[in-house]
Parts: C-alpha cells; structure tokens; sequence
C-alpha cells in the first residue's frame, strides 16, 4: 500500500472530510472504482467513497460510505490515507513522506513520525515523543530499522540531538 494523503478534519454536518494529498496522489484516481484505505486500530480498513472533489493540487473533500454523521468521522481524523500499490513487485525503494505516522523508537523512548520536512539541503522528520515535538534528520545513517508492516521503526542518533 502506499500512502498518498492525511484526512485533516471535519468538512460539513453529514460526515465529510478534508483531505491533504501527498505529491504522490495517483492522478488516474477513480473514487467510484476504487477505495481508499487507512489504518483503525492496526487494522486496514477500505473507504468507499460516496463523493471525492479535489481541491487545488493538495486538497480534497471527501464522503465515505458508512461514515455518515461527524461523530463517524472523528475516528478517522488525522489517518493517512492509502491506495492499492499499482507494482505486483515489493520495491526496496521508499521516500520519506511514507513513513509519516510511522511508530518510532529511540533508544529506550517511543514516540511517532508527525510530519516530514522536505528541505533538498536538510530533511527532516518531525517525531513526537512524549507530548513533545522534535525536529531530527531525515537521513538514512540514522535509521537503524524499518518495518514497513508493523509500520514501525528504530532511529539511532547522536547524544545530544534529543535531550
């Protein structure tokens, strides 16, 4: 599955969301022929969507079947979204973006990828731990383990980069 966007909040009284899509969101996307997915509870869950209207090149607004009052619809507030990888082959290859909402461990601390800063001179992921925001280096030196089913993974940084 790859990840292409984040539901951000409520967007009107029946359930409907705003959408932010990632750089990556398929073009080709046919909200009637195919669902979206996300996480609940560790679990993939489908979204069918009802209506699916984009907004600009990084939003949309959408409506998914079975989530039809904002109570519904609070559960899935602030999950990424996902497609159906389009390649049968398992790629070795990944960007950073889909490692947002990633569990992450430090040392001893567990915390979770929050955002990604794509800066072509310093990247950065944005990890809470804590309660606490943390900008660290999005580089591959620093990244001991990934897990991409359990969506976890294991940073080893410098002392001092975190206090």
């Amino acid at each position: 599955m790859l990840a292409v966007g984040r539901i951000n909040k409520l967007f009107g009284v029946g359930g409907e969301v705003s959408l932010t899509l990632y750089a990556n969101f398929p073009d080709n996307f046919k909200a009637e022929e195919q669902p979206l997915f996300t996480y609940v509870n560790s679990l993939v869950v489908p979204l069918f969507c009802d209506s699916f209207s984009r907004r600009g090149a990084s939003g949309a607004v959408a409506a998914f079947a079975d989530i039809d009052t904002p109570k519904r619809a609070e559960l899935i507030i602030g999950n990424e979204i996902f497609v159906e990888a389009e390649s049968d082959e398992e790629s070795d290859e990944f960007t950073f973006e889909e490692l947002l909402g990633f569990s992450v461990r430090i040392g001893r601390m567990k915390g979770e990828i929050v955002d990604f800063y794509d800066n072509e001179f310093n990247p950065l992921f944005e990890i809470e731990l804590k309660g606490k925001r943390y900008l660290v280096p999005a580089v591959e030196e620093f990244i001991a383990a990934i897990d991409f089913d359990a969506r976890t993974m294991k940073l080893v940084l410098p002392e001092g980069l975190i206090d």
